[in-house]
């Protein structure tokens, strides 16, 4: 079950695909789109990103920083992101400790097999570091554009 909306938003330190630490706090007094997704290069994983990075510019004119989370390695982060010229950081959760903390870990099904992995969610985190909204079960070809409608609210 992921955190809910009007909480503190867990503070976490990952490495990006610069091999850099990057910290939530590090964004503090910025809205941010936190965005918990399951594999690098895959159908679903791409076209989200894809989505982000083609909608990009109106985050930026929003004032709102896209941070990506995967179980994927900072070498998988980087050939992702080169491959796609994804503007935004990516970061590296290989324990799933964040992805743990932030409730998006669970059990999943795919082609009739039951395995753990990440739960496609993403957290709008307002400047004051609290989380504005919740969303569940992405649908990865329209989130951008759905969470775009939503910047108003903050």
């Amino acid at each position: 079950m992921p955190i809910p909306a009007g909480v503190p938003a867990p503070e976490f330190e990952l490495l990006d695909d610069t091999n850099r630490i990057c910290k939530l706090s590090d964004f503090q007094g910025k809205n941010v789109v936190l965005y918990f997704y399951p594999k690098d290069d895959t159908p679903g994983c791409t076209k989200e990103a894809c989505n982000f990075r083609d909608d990009y510019s109106a985050y930026e004119d929003a004032g709102v920083i896209i941070l990506g989370i995967s179980p994927d390695s900072v070498e998988s982060h980087i050939k992702f992101k080169n491959k796609f010229q994804l503007q935004f950081p990516l970061l590296a959760d290989e324990g799933h400790e964040v992805c743990d903390l932030y409730g998006v870990w669970g059990p999943k099904k795919f082609m009739g097999k039951s395995y753990e992995g990440v739960l496609r969610t993403t957290f709008l985190i307002a400047s004051d570091g609290t989380v504005k909204k919740v969303y569940e079960n992405v649908r990865p070809a329209e989130h951008s554009k759905e969470l775009l409608g939503e910047l108003g609210a903050l």
